[in-house]
């Protein structure tokens, strides 16, 4: 079981996640046997990730250490914050601590998952208390773009540890909900705060983040401009920007029809919370849209973010099956474009306008505001804590480091300041701080499916990289290793290299190549096998295709094996699979020179006879060298 390397009296703050990022946030408050995780979240990947689904923690650590996790505390319902449950509770199944919205929207999760049954799960609110034997939890209300956020405060016996989650200071919500409560807050940096661990979002912006009131209200000034039918598309969880579009839709006296499973799920929450008032009449069903006049119908999707298979996409693609855009739809983007979706947003908008309909989005029109707050209310949250010591958290590097600057403004000494990476430990007492330690499994696993056990690894992100930017060649061929004949072959397929049509001479280059290296192989080795015969034809395949293209496609050999010896010929296939890929990745030592790759002396000899394709043999082994 790995420990942390401090002292027996000292308190530890970690990060497994939702350090020089944004994104899959889960900080770690442990002292003694005691553990309290903030948050599992999440993070979405970019696009050089191909084929991955998410990206979470990697939870090693805990894992070992899972006999003092005493529970998981939800600040909000973010996916980048609760999206990784699933994942850890497949792991370890731990109590876990969230206020209503985001409890409903986690019960959707594991159900969706079948680990429902079996969670153990606390609803609490800005006023509950949590104890265990060493360490208490109590909670603050604050605002953000999501329902019931709250801060976490983890009292411990040398100090609290203050946790904010993601917030702004609105002061005027949308739909008389209450807003931030400054009183706890000052009431915690009265009583003291050991540590500040805040939300570093927007520590770039020199603001004061608008408030939702002021969204609600451009929102209803264009609504009330747009004679035709409204598409509507939004962040699901940001139930205030569907109430705001929700009331301003009804006061003209639209009908509502909900796309999208995540906007379905949000929408039947916040109905039962009572975050959303929609009658029951004024929610159509979606095949029953186009029997209602289009100035009286308003949409409501997901797909603000550009993402390929949610309906705002489908629907602008013409594959959408209820929908399509009309003259006079008017489309409208009531969120930003996170970081790495810009240009999937932008052609996103582009293929609309195309369609015909009017879209409005983005700042530009006010009707979007952040949900994290800017440096004057980052500033005002660390006057009300007052913290001894600070760590940025939730943000990229140079966000945390212009947090820590605030923080000196505000009167936390630079020295007392700490930009943490993923993994940093920092150990605390009432008086001392230090960076005493560094878990080093707190790196980003890959998920490729719906399960923690659906990973992939560096290796092979690197091989799909290579296949999206190269290509794959494969060669083909049937051997008679009774009489070292070549029975059938050697053909060339190119996916994604070259196109076989235009390259016939290379693929004929290819081909004798792969010819010669099967004959050398025979010559050239006491003992011949299929790995044998594999290493040969990757080898001087790739610097032939190299020489002739500058191109290095990953190599794939596919070779049946007739009359092999039973012992010996039975090679392991997926160590065949990684050393050809070992050796497609790998470059020439030296630089090729001009011409054909092909030894002289395997042109200089005799085509051996070649023998037709045999009909069948039983003892024939088709080898496929390549995941």
């Amino acid at each position: 079981m790995r420990k942390l390397k401090i002292k027996n009296n000292e308190v530890a703050f970690y990060a497994m996640g939702g350090l020089g990022e944004i994104g899959k946030n889960m900080y770690c408050v442990q002292f003694q046997d005691e553990i309290i995780i903030i948050d599992c979240g999440v993070l979405f990947p970019e696009d050089e990730l191909l084929g991955v689904d998410y990206v979470i923690q990697n939870y090693d650590y805990l894992v070992e250490n899972k006999d003092k996790i005493k529970g998981i505390f939800i600040t909000h319902g973010h996916e980048d914050h609760i999206g990784g449950l699933p994942f850890f509770l497949q792991k370890v199944n731990a109590p876990i601590y969230a206020g209503p919205f985001a409890m409903s929207l986690i019960r959707g999760k594991l159900e969706e998952k079948h680990l429902l049954k079996n969670a153990e799960l606390h609803e609490i609110n800005e006023f509950d208390t949590v104890h265990f034997k060493k360490l208490w939890v109590s909670f603050f209300r604050t605002t953000h773009s999501i329902p019931d956020t709250l801060g976490v405060a983890v009292h411990t016996p040398q100090g609290t540890i203050v946790q904010t989650g993601d917030f702004k200071f609105d002061l005027t919500p949308v739909g008389h909900l209450p807003g931030p409560n400054f009183q706890q807050m000052a009431k915690l940096g009265e009583e003291g705060v050991l540590l500040l661990t805040s939300d570093s979002t927007n520590a770039e912006r020199p603001e004061f983040t608008k408030s939702e009131r002021w969204v609600d209200i451009h929102i209803r000034r264009i609504f009330e401009r747009i004679k035709g039918r409204i598409i509507f598309a939004s962040f699901a969880s940001n139930v205030y920007r569907l109430r705001e579009a929700s009331d301003a839709a009804l006061k003209q006296g639209r009908k509502i029809a909900v796309f999208g499973r995540s906007m379905e799920n949000a929408i039947t929450a916040g109905q039962e919370l009572g975050y959303l008032h929609i009658p029951e009449d004024a929610l159509i069903d979606q095949n029953d849209i186009n029997s209602y006049p289009p100035e009286k119908v308003m949409i409501m999707c997901t797909g603000s973010q550009g993402e390929p298979m949610a309906a705002l996409s489908r629907i602008a693609n013409g594959t959408h099956r209820q929908i399509a855009i009309q003259p006079g739809d008017t489309v409208v983007f009531s969120s930003n474009p996170i970081p790495g979706n810009t240009t999937s947003v932008n052609a996103l908008i582009n293929k609309l306008e195309e369609d015909g309909a009017e879209v409005i989005h983005g700042y530009v029109n006010n009707i979007h505001t952040s949900g994290h707050g800017g440096q004057v209310d980052e500033e005002l949250m660390l006057r009300l804590m007052k913290p001894k010591f600070f760590a940025p958290v939730h943000g990229e590097y140079r966000m945390q480091k212009i947090h820590t600057k605030l923080a000196e403004l505000t009167g936390v000494p630079m020295d007392h300041s700490f930009v943490l990476a993923n993994g940093d430990v920092l150990a605390l007492t009432k008086d001392t701080c230090r960076v005493a330690d560094h878990i080093e499994t707190a790196s980003d696993v890959y998920i490729d499916g719906r399960d923690a056990g659906d990973t992939v690894g560096n290796p092979e992100i690197r091989e799909r990289r290579m296949l999206s930017e190269e290509g794959v060649v494969t060669a083909i061929a049937v051997v008679d290793l009774k009489d070292y004949q070549i029975v059938a072959g050697p053909d060339i397929v190119s996916r994604g290299f070259v196109y076989m049509h235009e390259s016939q001479e290379l693929i004929k280059a290819a081909n004798h190549e792969v010819f010669w290296a099967i004959l050398n192989t025979f010559k050239n080795h006491q003992h011949v096998d299929r790995r044998a015969i594999n290493r040969t034809i990757v080898s001087r395949l790739q610097k032939l295709l190299f020489e002739w293209t500058g191109r290095r496609p990953v190599i794939i050999p596919m070779v049946t094996i007739l009359n092999a010896d039973e012992e010996g010929q039975g090679s392991d296939l997926q160590r065949d699979v990684h050393h050809n890929a070992r050796r497609t990745n790998s470059r020439p030592k030296h630089k090729a020179k001009n011409g054909a790759a092909n030894n002289e002396s395997d042109k200089s000899r005799p085509r051996p006879h070649r023998r037709s394709r045999p009909t069948a043999k039983k003892n024939a082994q088709p080898v496929a060298t390549e995941k």
